[in-house]
């Protein structure tokens, strides 16, 4: 049975430590990226690719949702294994973007598929904590994420500070004035984030065998993190959906009493959520809500600022979950800082 006390796990303390970073990344970061939207809106590609594995493949989710919805630029998930072990990346990358994401930098099969690309003329980006690593070097652009050193095997502060460089490349790339004046409140609204107590929900997870996680649109990416922290710090078997896509399946597996995590989005992409998630009220789900619509009952609500803007407010609510998957691993006994059968760096080719 774990005994730590909850304000010296290392998860709890690098993920607080998000909001200052990130603030300063986009100051230290701001003429780097702002040459490289101007780079790359000269290039003009057909399409853009991301490369990433674990939580950064999750970034890469959210980098894909930025580009197709802010800069118009179809993108494509660049599997490693295609570069790494079929070394089959298509000729047609020959001046495309790909977007390599990895805290690290050094997980071998990313750097063996980013060699791979680069051979056929992509152009490298490494969005990367560790700029003295393999993977920055081999890159064309560099963008750190300036998250600092994490050695909690769950990635917090650098996930949330890979978000932020993505949605600056993004703001940067496409001009989009409302996008580049909302990340002026980056380190206030992750400030705000971090202290919203979301542990009002670990009662009803501390037993849990099985739940879903929602989002849809900008917060679809977070649900999917969020997912893979409550199996890697709590064991819990969670999945995420869109809350449209849940209606073709996996709406089977909820009945009464089983849990459902929703991450509302702020944007469009939330039509329809309020008869989605009236359809888990009536089969008895346990719904547990951040930035959900009026009208949604009955359900625990944790605390969400609404009023920011929509890229930014997916941000935000990954910052506070952080703090309730944390809570959630000790209130089952469990060390969130050093999961079973897990590594920092995991190394697969």
């Amino acid at each position: 049975m774990a005994t730590l006390d909850r304000l010296t796990t290392k998860m709890a303390q690098e993920a607080r430590e998000a909001p200052v970073r990130a603030a300063e990344q986009l100051r230290r970061n701001a003429d780097l990226v702002r040459a490289a939207g101007q780079r790359l809106r000269a290039l003009s590609p057909p399409f853009a690719a991301t490369l990433a594995r674990g939580s950064s493949d999750q970034a890469a989710a959210f980098a894909k949702f930025l580009l197709e919805t802010h800069v118009a630029m179809p993108t494509l998930s660049h599997a490693p294994s295609i570069g790494s072990l079929y070394h089959a990346t298509s000729p047609r990358f020959d001046g495309v973007p790909l977007i390599a994401i990895s805290q690290s930098g050094r997980s071998p099969d990313l750097l063996a598929a980013a060699e791979d690309a680069r051979r056929q003329g992509a152009v490298v980006i490494a969005v990367v904590n560790d700029v003295a690593s393999p993977l920055a070097d081999l890159a064309e652009i560099v963008i750190p994420v300036h998250a600092g050193a994490e050695t909690s095997v769950a990635a917090t502060k650098s996930f949330v500070c890979t978000l932020v460089a993505l949605t600056h490349l993004a703001a940067e790339w496409s001009g989009d004035a409302a996008l580049l004046a909302a990340l002026q409140t980056t380190g206030d609204v992750l400030e705000q984030a971090a202290n919203a107590d979301w542990t009002s929900a670990v009662p009803l997870l501390r037993d849990a065998k099985t739940m879903l996680v929602l989002g849809r649109g900008p917060t679809l990416p977070i649900a999917g993190e969020a997912a893979l922290k409550l199996k890697e710090t709590s064991g819990l078997h969670a999945e995420a959906f869109s809350s449209a896509e849940v209606a073709h399946g996996p709406m089977r597996l909820v009945g009464a009493g089983d849990p459902v995590l929703v991450l509302a989005p702020l944007d469009v992409s939330r039509a329809g959520l309020v008869e989605r998630l009236a359809d888990f009220a009536k089969r008895g789900a346990e719904l547990i809500v951040a930035g959900v619509p009026d009208g949604v009952s009955p359900a625990t609500v944790l605390p969400f600022h609404t009023d920011v803007h929509p890229v930014l407010g997916a941000i935000a609510q990954i910052q506070s979950f952080y703090g309730l998957a944390e809570a959630l691993a000790l209130a089952r006994g469990l060390d969130p800082d050093h999961p079973p059968h897990l590594n920092k760096v995991t190394r697969t080719l």
